[in-house]
């Protein structure tokens, strides 16, 4: 077992991705119960480490335990709902085109399409989900289930955790009889363990969720290989808010308390934190935005995952109060922070100096939001068509606002993977239709999602068999 807190070496690296090419052949040609079966016995071995696990999670992240008991069953569910999918088998989306031996000019040969492994994968943690989006999380229960092997790039936010949950998945390996090159970690700080990682010539594919900044390094190094891997990565996100003239008449208080409660759940720490509330110009919008303003002004101080992420938060929030034309609302009673530490931020603009200013439209990760005020109709659509790609766009209104505002609607549907009506974006559901992604920078791949069946479709690729023997065949493509 590495050392959680040690770099990993250039040696250690290569060993793991030399093991998950060895592996992957034989794990690969598993029949579908055989990896239904792995899956679940991981999501067994999680659930057997028991309170202990929470607890070195809770430490390392300051997460409650209560929030972590939730993000364990999440992380479990996810693997048996993998593993479902897999004894199912429509995910391999198998198509067959009988002969047409008799068909004139030419005859059609027998064509049948399959989905098989990409092969090794590399998968980056992420710090803000220390059990579901880390070293069992969704990508590796889906790259699992799709018959990849896996390298995992554990988060140097909860080493400890991590190692516990990894010696999880290696007992499963060992008692399913699995090659040892099934399932690897490496730990570290340094970005070089993860561009060594991602450069390796045996990893097939990356999966990664973070900053824009590591995860657009990795992916430049993912496609500037000599021979180019898919590196699917889950980035910044601004979430933007749309609140509409009917909403505010109808329920003014009840969206700025909504409003306050999503940007600060979890101390802002969810990649769907709306970021951005956009609304018409009215003495009714006052009335929101003065609410919102005092609910942020009686904030508490929270404690963020790592003193890094708590120094960036500070930092990105003092650049934007010093933005001119920006008003800013903190806690009436401020105190020292910790370096873990932050305090909640609203700010305030109008639509010309948003659109003045483009780092407004980026994403700050921590407990903040700016309110835009647009003059017009015209503003806010101009506004809406200025933000970049994001994982989730909300809009609040009724059933009039909706059929006066559908040019806004079909702008944000162009920006955003998910689209939420009168609710917030925080709270990711787990199921077969979720979309978790977006165009760029959300996602470098609005194609797919990080969350949810669907997931599994990163991790394949097509293969067509022309006038195959049976027997040599898949056995999903064997009917017919």
């Amino acid at each position: 077992m590495m050392n959680p807190r040690v770099d990993a070496s250039l040696s250690q690296i290569d060993d793991a991705a030399n093991a998950a090419a060895e592996a992957f052949d034989a794990y690969s040609a598993l029949p579908p119960e055989r990896i239904a079966l792995f899956l679940e016995r991981i999501a067994t071995g999680i659930e057997a480490l028991g309170d202990a696990l929470l607890q070195i999670a809770s430490l390392e992240s300051a997460l409650t335990l209560d929030r972590l008991t939730g993000e364990r069953g999440r992380t479990t569910n996810q693997l048996r709902m993998f593993a479902n999918l897999v004894r199912e088998g429509a995910w391999k989306g198998a198509r067959i085109d009988a002969p047409m031996p008799d068909r004139k000019p030419l005859r059609r040969p027998d064509l049948r399409r399959i989905l098989i492994p990409l092969g090794p994968v590399a998968i980056w943690a992420a710090s803000n989900f220390p059990l579901a989006f880390s070293v069992a999380g969704g990508d590796t229960a889906a790259a699992l289930a799709a018959g990849c092997t896996v390298v995992v790039k554990a988060h140097p936010g909860h080493p400890n955790t991590s190692a516990m949950v990894a010696g999880a998945i290696r007992e499963a390996v060992a008692e399913m009889g699995l090659p040892s090159g099934v399932f690897s970690i490496l730990f570290g700080s340094s970005p070089e363990v993860s561009l060594a990682l991602v450069r390796h010539p045996a990893i097939a594919a990356g999966a990664f969720t973070g900053s824009l900044r590591a995860g657009r390094a990795l992916f430049d190094a993912a496609v500037s290989r000599a021979t180019p891997i898919p590196f699917f990565a889950e980035m910044g996100s601004l979430n933007p808010v749309f609140v509409l003239p009917g909403a505010v008449a109808e329920r003014g208080d009840a969206l700025a308390d909504g409003l306050a409660q999503a940007v600060n759940l979890g101390v802002g720490q969810f990649c769907t934190c709306p970021g951005l509330v956009v609304g018409l110009e009215s003495a009714a919008f006052d009335g929101v935005v003065e609410r919102l303003r005092s609910r942020f002004q009686a904030g508490a101080v929270g404690t963020m995952l790592t003193p890094q992420i708590a120094r960036s938060y500070r930092d990105a929030v003092s650049r934007l109060e010093a933005t001119n034309g920006l008003r800013t609302t903190r806690p009436f009673e401020t105190t020292t922070l910790t370096d873990s530490q932050s305090m909640p931020a609203l700010f305030e603009t109008d639509a010309r100096t948003f659109l003045e200013h483009e780092e407004l439209g980026e994403e700050v990760f921590g407990p903040s939001t700016i309110v835009v005020r647009c003059a017009s109709d015209s503003e806010l659509r101009t506004v809406a068509s200025h933000l970049h790609g994001t994982l989730t766009a909300t809009v609040h209104g009724t059933s009039d606002d909706l059929q006066e505002y559908r040019s806004l609607l079909a702008l944000i549907t162009r920006k955003a993977g998910r689209l939420i009506y009168n609710g917030y974006p925080t709270g990711v559901e787990v199921c077969g239709a979720m979309q978790h992604g977006g165009p760029y920078p959300s996602t470098t791949d609005p194609r797919f999602t990080s969350v949810g069946t669907a997931a599994i479709e990163r991790f394949a690729r097509p293969v067509c068999f022309q006038d195959f023997p049976a027997e040599f065949l898949p056995e999903s493509l064997r009917s017919v």
